[in-house]
């Protein structure tokens, strides 16, 4: 447990320095004179990045330190959120979050990789469940730092605060933690960490598995879903609202990963428990009800502050009980032997091709047809994942 422990605040902590761009983008807007989309460019940049970053470091992963990875990113990562906020062209800042998205790549694949090192398959959905809420309730928390150091010093604020914390969880995270267990062996004998295949063998052994191209596919459209209401929420908000506070809308958002937090944990739990491991009934059940919250926090902005709270604490829930499962347990369950970290790599690829295009479509639709448009394409988004893993039905790890 302490190795969990670890990995869900060392994978948590990347959060401080990828969702706290949504708490600088109205300020940002305002003083660089850009519109959604070119806003959407920058975050499409970093989706492309990342996704990209995850192709590659999945077959990474299953090579090299998991601790030296981790190090990379974070470190690299708040280094480039100060730039970012030193930064005063959009070709500069498309550059800037470019790179932080290939340095935030370097999280997953290996905290999968080292959670593939400890973990009989029976207790993924939990532990890996426990792993989700640590970026649940740093992206909540980052919301409330972030917003509160705009409201302070200004849209800059939210670049540099968080990249301090980003730092400090970095060597938290090269003091406590073990990347494999000392005997790699479950109770009856058998390897838990099988050695990585070859590069050409472990790349076609990924390929050649279609349960993971249906998981792909899903995941890129749950995230345009998930990266509309991340990255374009306190922007929808503050522009569709009366209030106008840039902090007042981050409060509100905080409770999305809130929210995210139980279902994180209650998606595991049950795949665990009543489907004997079985990931994709819990899934499509989630994005359903996702489809059906979304259509509903596009009306609930109007209505006031409590229906948009309300609204956005079980969106998260579905959310992130879909997600959690989508971007590591199933991936893990579903992996030949020795390709585990590379089968969550190219999951996680496709995953940020969806949040890249998600991104571009927000921003042009809310330019040239509002924000309602807007969110009924997040919620189009969501029913299109239903529909890929309602394929994988009857598929266990």
């Amino acid at each position: 447990m302490q190795t969990i422990g670890v990995l869900t605040a060392t994978y948590g902590a990347f959060y401080f320095c990828r969702t706290n761009i949504s708490a600088a983008l109205p300020g940002l807007k305002a003083e660089l004179d850009l519109d959604n989309a070119d806003v959407g460019l920058i975050l499409g940049a970093s989706k492309l990045a990342y996704g990209l970053g995850q192709l590659v470091n999945g077959q990474l992963a299953e090579r090299v330190s998991a601790r030296r990875m981790l190090a990379v990113g974070m470190l690299g990562s708040a280094a480039l959120n100060v730039a970012f906020g030193f930064a005063a062209g959009l070709e500069l800042m498309l550059f800037i979050w470019l790179c932080n998205g290939y340095a935030q790549a370097l999280g997953w694949t290996p905290t999968m990789r080292v959670a593939a090192r400890w973990l009989e398959p029976a207790q993924r959905g939990r532990a890996i469940g426990i792993i989700g809420t640590g970026y649940q309730a740093a992206a909540a928390l980052t919301y409330v730092i972030a917003g509160t150091a705009v409201d302070w010093i200004g849209w800059r604020g939210a670049l540099w605060v968080p990249a301090g914390l980003l730092a400090i969880a970095a060597v938290h995270m090269l003091v406590g933690l073990r990347e494999a267990p000392d005997v790699h062996a479950s109770a009856s004998g058998t390897s838990r960490d099988p050695e990585a295949l070859p590069l050409v063998q472990s790349i076609l052994a990924t390929l050649k598995n279609p349960a993971l191209w249906a998981l792909a596919l899903a995941l890129g459209l749950l995230n345009a879903n998930r990266y509309g209401f991340l990255d374009w929420g306190i922007t929808h908000v503050t522009e569709t609202t009366a209030s106008g506070s840039i902090g007042e809308a981050a409060l509100e958002y905080a409770v999305l990963p809130a929210g995210g937090i139980l279902g994180a944990l209650a998606s595991g739990w049950i795949s665990d428990r009543w489907f004997g491991g079985r990931r994709a009934p819990v899934i499509v059940g989630a994005l359903v009800l996702l489809v059906v919250l979304t259509l509903a926090y596009r009306d609930a902005v109007a209505l006031g502050t409590i229906p948009t709270l309300l609204c956005l604490v079980s969106i998260g829930f579905v959310m992130f009980g879909a997600q959690v499962l989508l971007v590591g347990t199933a991936p893990v369950d579903l992996a030949k032997p020795g390709t585990q970290a590379a089968a969550v790599g190219l999951v996680n690829f496709f995953g940020y091709m969806g949040a890249f295009t998600g991104d571009r479509v927000t921003g042009s639709l809310a330019d040239g047809y509002g924000w309602d448009t807007a969110v009924t394409f997040w919620a189009a988004c969501a029913g299109g994942a239903a529909v890929c893993c309602a394929l994988l039905w009857n598929r266990r790890g």
